[in-house]
């Protein structure tokens, strides 16, 4: 058995390019029978930047309601927060003093923001060992990643390796990268790829009237009505084929190429689209948002499972550095 383990940003609440590019792949991964999922939200990581506490706490409780909306099985895998689990921050202590001062600075995450100094934390500079910690000390075997946190998974190889040849036994198995060449990239309403950063989001997550108004924002050029369009290069028809079967996507596109077929009914077409695909989760979401306790109830009981794994590789840890366990 596989045990596959994949940090989720707690930067605010998915959107669509979330959903198609990480959530539904997360959770088919996750299904496969030969593998077992820890899945946690990074909320420790997110105090690099996010300071303000409520924010936090909606950011979490949006990114927890997303995942289980679209059917994470908790039963046989584990969902949890980072911060739930005390025994990480001992651990990246002892990480830390194994891992020398020129890995970090080389780091991308220290690197793209040593320019200005003044905005880079502690935090921010030790990420990757508490990364490290989030990894090795549940001997996760497969970590998913994106070519840019590539560096940041051979770092937790070298210092779990370093770790296990000071001490002269396996204290943690060493995690390899499972990059996916073929991650599909949704555009954003502006073409761009979409990103929270860039403000071109599709939040799925609102009601019907706030969406469709989302929906209507999406970029287009300016074709007349009754000229064909030119399908290919729209951004409404490059997001509906992402989501539609061949039939509907073969139909709309008859409708570009054949003229008195506006922008806005392809948007309108979009927007159904999007309530027809997503009817069952944006309910489940809408629920778990609505019930807090319920959300923070299913967090708890992954939490449980999980924290008595870490427990039992902290005392492994602390005999072996000499310490009390």
């Amino acid at each position: 058995m596989a045990r596959i383990l994949t940090g989720i940003q707690s930067s605010g609440k998915p959107h669509l390019g979330n959903i198609l590019g990480a959530i539904l792949p997360g959770i088919k991964l996750s299904e496969n029978p030969a593998n077992e999922s820890f899945f946690f939200i990074a909320d420790w990581h997110s105090m690099t930047t996010i300071k303000d506490a409520q924010t936090r706490i909606d950011n979490v409780n949006a990114v927890a309601a997303a995942w289980l909306a679209f059917g994470f099985d908790t039963d046989k895998n584990f969902l949890y927060r980072q911060s739930a689990i005390p025994e990480l921050t001992e651990i990246t202590w002892y990480l830390s003093c194994f891992t020398p001062y020129p890995m970090l600075a080389n780091a991308h995450s220290f690197k793209d923001k040593a320019d200005k100094l003044s905005d880079v934390n502690a935090g921010l500079f030790t990420y990757p060992v508490l990364m490290t910690a989030d990894i090795i000390t549940f001997d996760a075997n497969l970590v998913p990643v994106g070519k840019d946190q590539k560096q940041h998974l051979e770092m937790a190889r070298d210092i779990a390796g370093t770790l296990n040849r000071h001490y002269n036994q396996e204290l943690f198995a060493l995690p390899d990268a499972q990059i996916d060449e073929q991650v599909m990239v949704v555009p954003g309403i502006d073409g761009q790829k979409m990103s929270k950063s860039y403000g071109n989001t599709i939040d799925i997550f609102q009601p019907d009237k706030a969406l469709r108004k989302n929906i209507m924002k999406v970029i287009t050029d300016s074709t007349p009505l009754e000229d064909p369009k030119d399908p290919d290069n729209d951004v409404t028809f490059k997001l509906y084929s992402l989501l539609a079967s061949q039939e509907q996507i073969a139909a709309l596109r008859a409708q570009y190429l054949g003229g008195n077929f506006g922008y806005g009914h392809a948007k309108q077409a979009l927007f159904e689209l999007v309530l027809e695909k997503f009817e069952g989760p944006r309910q489940r979401y809408f629920h778990y948002m609505e019930n807090p306790a319920e959300l923070d109830a299913v967090l708890r009981k992954g939490e449980e499972k999980v924290r008595v794994l870490a427990k039992q590789k902290l005392v492994l840890l602390r005999k072996a550095m000499g310490y009390v366990a």
